[in-house]
């Protein structure tokens, strides 16, 4: 009994304060506090500059060698790459409506690993976690946001947003992308920041998580929840279920344990990206269907994410 007490109350620690924050963010919008206005200043702010920080700064600072693992940075790239397969081969079965088919597969598939799960990484193991899983954000920015471009222009048949070119300055010029960049010499080499520098860094980065957690829950409409559909059902059960348990237990079996499977299974488990919205709307995509899938997945992984880091907990993998 003690030892689940512990796990439990463990499990409690790592996932609770993530989800606090989100349900202040709903309140302090609901009584109008911050607006929409605020919001959308919030999110730019987080995207352009104190992300970018946080992940320079978490990476500048540990050894490249210590975290850098190309077997699970493979293993990630192809289980997104065949799982967004499998999706779109499945869904195209029963979803005949184009505008719709792009946001299912969208919202079943792509992660909010850059604000969830890099939270979730940092309580769990630190600031060497925090290291690693920015690692992983570098290489699924990029897979998300072209594998995302794909599924909701070929539906349609719109070519327009299909440009290589387009594609790759739109990645090149991601602050994400930028900052893993300017960061890795940092980390292979043992460069160091001056103090001023650095200590001004970690204001800007120390802001991020909060900002972020209080901008996802403003976004948040709980009353859109009595028009969700069953395909919003079925993203939500497909990420937060069928994904994390199959691509966890894959990684299990090719022998991933510790640290590395967990921060897998933080991945494939975070709730759909909140950008999955942005870019349904951009593209003429059912942005209902988005913001749906987009409410059901953050409010449903209150409960996967804690079940999942309980079981990790307790068979003594984490």
């Amino acid at each position: 009994m003690s030892l689940y007490l512990d796990t439990l109350a463990f499990t409690a620690n790592i996932v609770a304060p993530i989800f606090f924050i989100v349900f202040i963010g709903v309140l302090l919008k609901r009584i109008r506090l911050i607006d929409d206005a605020f919001v959308s200043t919030g999110s730019r702010l987080v995207f352009v500059i104190t992300l970018p920080i946080l992940v320079f700064m978490s990476i500048a600072k540990t050894d490249f060698q210590a975290v850098f693992n190309p077997t699970q940075l493979s293993y990630v790239a192809a289980g997104t790459l065949i799982t967004f397969a499998g999706i779109w081969v499945l869904a195209k079965r029963w979803i005949h409506t184009p505008e719709d088919l792009g946001v299912f597969i969208q919202g079943a598939f792509r992660s909010n690993f850059g604000i969830i799960g890099l939270a979730v990484s940092f309580n769990l193991f630190g600031q060497a976690g925090l290291a690693q899983a920015a690692l992983l954000l570098a290489l699924v920015i990029p897979l998300y946001n072209v594998l995302s471009i794909l599924a909701l222009t070929l539906p349609m048949k719109n070519s327009n947003a299909l440009s290589p070119s387009g594609i790759m300055l739109a990645i090149i010029k991601n602050p994400l992308i930028i900052a893993v960049f300017l960061a890795l010499p940092f980390s292979y080499f043992g460069f160091f920041l001056p103090e001023v520098i650095e200590k001004t860094g970690r204001y800007f980065a120390n802001l991020t998580l909060p900002l972020a957690l209080l901008t996802i829950g403003a976004t948040l409409n709980l009353k859109s929840l009595k028009h969700s559909s069953i395909q919003a059902f079925w993203a939500t059960a497909t990420k937060l279920l069928i994904l994390p348990v199959l691509l966890t237990y894959g990684a299990w079996l090719l022998g991933f344990k510790g640290q590395d499977l967990a921060l897998m299974f933080v991945l494939f488990g975070c709730p759909t990206a909140a950008a999955s919205f942005v870019m349904a709307k951009a593209m003429k995509g059912n942005a209902q269907l988005a913001a749906n899938i987009i409410l059901t997945t953050t409010l449903g992984s209150i409960f996967t994410l804690s079940t999942g880091i309980y079981l990790l907990k307790m068979l003594e993998i984490i």
